[in-house]
């Protein structure tokens, strides 16, 4: 069974969420965060007291997911499925202050309430009245990718025809903060458009949102493919786990038009990429996304929107591309990304 992408939206540091060329002009930013380029959320969410009570996050969530019905035509999925590794940050953080600050007394519910993970989903789900299938993954580095592979089941157990699907994730103050004690990072302020020419340790934080409608019905950008791999013990097994994925669907490394990896600047990674690129795809046309998005848990979902758009407009920005000549015609799109060396993700997007 076939499944495609019928529809898709996104909401990113970039100008992705507004109607124009294709990732025509990169935005910059100096630093080490990209936030979002915040679109006019009225259009979505048209009660002011609603949005008033709604987080940055669900905003995001709301207007990719919008965008991404929109351009499927359809009004009511039949399902609701969203990744997410952060949740609700902001709103986590403004109820665990006000906790503190109100000594544990007195404390307005909607704070918690807006803090779960699961509130984007939930508040997707009450503003087009959906009372179907609602479900949201938290699995760090593959919450996108559990996502994905639910609504595969889902579409070919054919307990759905029109699943909605999405990635989200914020940064805050706080959790800024916090991660760059890790080391995650850069320590001196970088342009993200020179991100991937960077030589030293750490990357730039991100955030976004990216919603998609699968169905079985034909569409322009056929998802053939997923898989993931955690915490491989070698650079071997991770190209073995590559070749092996390409051959189950009777496909080998040259029949990759484009090749979209995850490189986010870090020193630290730079040389995995590279043996890959050098080793098994030395040929193929190769393209970044993380100097567009910053890196964050669910930033494959950028990667696929990225990748389907590519397909679909059959030509691939030179803000994107990262080396070689891509190719007149653009059929199939290999996107491998992993999250700080552990969590390492397969996508498969081809021409329908």
């Amino acid at each position: 069974m076939n499944i495609y992408i019928q529809g898709m939206g996104c909401v990113s540091p970039q100008q992705t969420a507004a109607e124009g060329p294709f990732l025509a002009e990169i935005r910059e930013y100096e630093g080490n965060r990209l936030k979002v380029l915040d679109p006019d959320y009225k259009q979505w969410i048209p009660d002011a007291n609603t949005m008033r009570r709604m987080g940055r996050v669900v905003k995001m969530g709301i207007g990719a997911a919008k965008l991404g019905l929109q351009q499927a035509g359809i009004e009511m999925p039949d399902a609701i499925i969203t990744g997410t590794a952060y949740g609700c940050l902001a709103d986590t953080g403004v109820f665990l202050t006000r906790m503190i600050q109100g000594q544990e007394s007195a404390l307005s519910p909607t704070p918690f309430i807006q803090s779960t993970h699961n509130t984007v989903s939930g508040q997707i789900a009450l503003l087009l009245g959906c009372h179907a299938y609602n479900s949201t993954f938290v699995h760090k580095g593959f919450s996108f990718e559990s996502a994905l592979l639910d609504s595969i089941m889902m579409l070919r157990e054919k307990t759905a025809q029109q699943i909605l699907i999405g990635g989200v994730d914020e940064i805050t103050d706080h959790s800024h903060t916090i991660l760059s004690r890790f080391g995650l990072y850069k320590q001196e302020p970088v342009r993200n458009t020179a991100l991937l020419q960077s030589t030293t340790k750490g990357t730039i934080a991100g955030e976004g949102a990216a919603f998609f409608v699968l169905g079985t019905a034909k569409g322009a950008v056929k998802l053939t493919g997923l898989d993931t791999l955690y915490k491989p013990a070698s650079q071997q097994e991770v190209s073995s786990a590559i070749q092996g994925f390409l051959a189950t669907h009777r496909l080998s490394t040259t029949d990759i038009d484009l090749l979209i990896t995850g490189r986010n600047g870090n020193a630290g990674e730079e040389a995995a990429y590279a043996q890959l690129t050098q080793t098994l795809f030395p040929q193929t046309a190769t393209a970044a996304f993380k100097h567009l998005c910053g890196e964050y848990p669910t930033a494959s979902a950028f990667a696929m929107w990225m990748g389907a758009q590519i397909i679909q407009q059959q030509q691939v920005p030179a803000g994107v591309l990262y080396s070689g000549t891509a190719p007149q015609h653009l059929n199939r799109i290999l996107i491998y990304n992993q999250y700080q060396g552990t969590h390492h993700a397969l996508i498969l997007l081809e021409k329908a």
